[in-house]
């Protein structure tokens, strides 16, 4: 009779962990076509734009190969006029490019900024095994970095172009044959957690600043917060053994990808963004980021919102703090 409780405990326990590991990192086909609906009713504006840069070709597709041999995908949006300003924009959770068109259309259509909008591993078109919630995700947008030079020197734009609104031409080294190229990293969510834990690692200078809205702490934490508010379940033991699991299958740990200990390293400028009624990844974790950050940082909190909804709720204010932030660090002497 005891071995059987324990047996039918034990049994518990580990498909509960498995369970957490599997509603976390299974991959979900994304529906390009659903999710382009699900935008145009929350953003209408969206829709004419899109149908604009269709029209004149400007949505571009474009893969990269992985070191590992993984197919990754994007799209990029040129400027509507010739820039060296750019902005990598990266999706949340079980997200695909589409999904961060508001952001897209802020850098694109108010702010005059080329956009790149990369798919993670096992989102939209890229590939892959299973979701790595930011933290192998920032080894892939090094890999994209790479790519904008040949963006932005494409025969449409020409090598001159790309110095034309150079307040200060001459004041950073070129990067590659790009010349002047300014980046600004910029992510949802998932996204934002790849955002910040790609700030503690060394980027190209080309990279100027981040942008984070409503990152995690850590996956740890956010799993284990999840867990709780969902199922009223304890970390321990079950969060020990997904972590372990994780780490059998997948070869990393949801303690070790932290976006609060990259950005403890973090060097380069960030802005935090956060809204107040975030249930999802709670508010109080970017009070603790925000303190990790250790100079060249600022916050806003956006009142009322919840989880991703700051940019809808306050399209103005939104697009004002990220302006005056990314372009004072664009355009910074050194």
């Amino acid at each position: 009779m005891i071995f059987s409780v324990l047996l039918l405990t034990v049994l518990f326990v580990g498909a509960v962990s498995y369970y957490i590991v599997y509603a976390g990192l299974h991959p979900s086909p994304t529906d390009e076509k659903q999710m382009l609906n699900y935008m145009y009713s929350e953003y209408p504006y969206l829709k004419p734009w899109m149908r604009k840069l269709e029209r004149n070709a400007q949505l571009r597709d474009t893969t990269i190969l992985s070191p590992d041999s993984v197919q990754l995908h994007a799209y990029y949006i040129p400027a509507p006029h010739p820039t060296p300003n750019t902005a990598v924009v990266i999706h949340g959770h079980r997200g695909c490019a589409f999904h961060m068109l508001h952001i897209a259309y802020m850098y694109q259509h108010d702010l005059g900024f080329n956009v790149l909008l990369p798919e993670l591993r096992t989102h939209g078109k890229s590939g892959g095994t299973h979701i790595q919630m930011g933290w192998n995700d920032r080894k892939d947008i090094q890999l994209w970095l790479k790519t904008l030079d040949p963006f932005l020197t494409s025969p449409s734009m020409g090598r001159d172009a790309i110095w034309t609104d150079s307040p200060h031409r001459g004041g950073d080294a070129p990067q590659g044959r790009g010349g002047l190229l300014r980046v600004c990293i910029h992510g949802i969510s998932m996204g934002a957690a790849t955002t910040m834990m790609l700030a503690g690692d060394e980027t190209p200078d080309c990279v100027k600043c981040f942008v984070e809205d409503c990152g995690y702490t850590s996956v740890w934490d956010e799993f284990a917060y999840v867990a709780k508010r969902n199922y009223n379940m304890p970390a321990f033991p079950f969060m020990h053994i997904a972590n372990q699991i994780c780490r059998w299958k997948y070869g990393w740990d949801f303690r070790e990808a932290s976006s609060l200990e990259q950005v403890r390293k973090a060097v380069k400028p960030m802005l935090f963004i956060h809204g107040t009624e975030d249930h999802y990844v709670p508010t109080e974790m970017v009070h603790q980021l925000y303190r990790a950050k250790p100079r060249n940082k600022a916050i806003w909190e956006a009142p009322g919102s919840r989880h991703a909804y700051s940019y809808h709720d306050h399209k103005d204010e939104y697009t004002h703090q990220v302006a005056a932030f990314v372009k004072s660090y664009f355009y910074k002497k050194k």
